[in-house]
């Protein structure tokens, strides 16, 4: 199993993807976040291919459709970050963490 946090930055609303595969394709998907615009994906984005997910053009991935609909914000890091932990789960790439640092020079 697959856990990670995303502090996404000055809306401080964390969210928390857990994600698992079985067969080294399919994920289950679990996401508990406090952001209430993403609030439809934990209900809405429970599975998905992960190959469709991470090797599929972006903006035709079920993670993107759905942000697309539900994300107010483009430059929410979810949407990457549920990616990220599919990925994991399915063995396409080993967990590692993933930084964005902002600051103003």
């Amino acid at each position: 199993m697959i856990e990670v946090k995303v502090n996404p930055g000055i809306c401080g609303l964390n969210t928390i993807i857990t994600t698992e595969s079985n067969d080294g394709q399919n994920a289950a998907i679990s996401i508990k976040t406090e952001c209430p615009n993403l609030k439809p994906l934990e209900n809405e984005l429970k599975e998905a291919d992960g190959f469709t997910e991470c090797f599929g053009k972006m903006c035709d991935t079920k993670t993107y459709k759905l942000a697309n609909k539900y994300c107010k914000h483009t430059a929410c890091p979810v949407p990457c970050a549920i990616i990220k932990a599919i990925e994991a789960a399915c063995g396409f790439a080993l967990p590692k963490d993933a930084c964005i640092s902002v600051k103003k020079l």
